[in-house]
């Protein structure tokens, strides 16, 4: 089993993603959080945890560490201080303790952050964590959803490299596609876009690789 580390893993999203994680036969969780308070929900399911703050050096977390799951954010508070610069660290660090892949939970609109309407500080800052990904020499999967809503999985999404509408996604068809990326065959050095769809997670990533 590969270790996985889930950076944000006390987000909404986060935690989806480390519930996902802890039911696969592939890989091992290990959920980064910020404060010590947030340690005993993850530890008291036999699931590891290490303290890291996005802010500062984070090192010690990348233990016995094979591949990266980014999905913190400061929900608009420290955008440049942890979207980006703290995006920015984790891959660098990353990339000198050779992680095998990094998935990065990026966002609709990151590829052109001046053509938004709104959210342009954000959509800035997760261009520039993307972009410092893409330039990292690892091997990643950028994937950017819509809007992210807490509707039950669907298990079904629309993918491409570039969708023509923009719309909504649940957070746990987003957390179900981070995990199955992670995997050696699927989304290597790629960057696309989700939305709520008609095709099943595994098809639609399959399609896509295959292009």
């Amino acid at each position: 089993m590969e270790n996985v580390l889930v950076a944000g893993a006390n987000g909404t999203t986060g935690k989806q993603i480390v519930k996902l994680l802890s039911e696969t036969q592939y890989f091992k969780p290990v959920a980064m959080v910020r404060k010590k308070e947030q340690m005993d929900q993850f530890e008291s399911k036999g699931i590891s945890t290490v303290l890291g703050d996005l802010e500062q050096d984070v090192s010690h977390a990348f233990k016995n560490i094979d591949k990266v799951i980014f999905a913190a954010g400061s929900g608009g508070k420290n955008v440049i201080g942890v979207d980006q610069e703290g995006a920015k660290r984790l891959i660098d660090t990353a990339k000198k303790s050779n992680i095998k892949k990094f998935v990065m939970l990026s966002s609709m609109g990151a590829d052109a952050p001046e053509k938004a309407d709104q959210l342009q500080d954000y959509l800035r800052a997760k261009h520039n964590a993307d972009e410092h990904l893409k330039s990292s020499g690892l091997n990643y999967a950028i994937v950017r959803p819509g809007t992210l809503n807490n509707k039950q999985a669907t298990d079904h999404i629309q993918l491409s490299e570039k969708l023509s509408q923009s719309g909504e996604i649940s957070r746990a068809d987003v957390a179900q596609t981070l995990v199955r990326v992670l995997h050696d065959d699927t989304s290597n050095k790629v960057s696309f876009e989700i939305l709520d769809g008609d095709t099943l997670i595994g098809k639609a990533l399959e399609e896509f690789s295959d292009k």
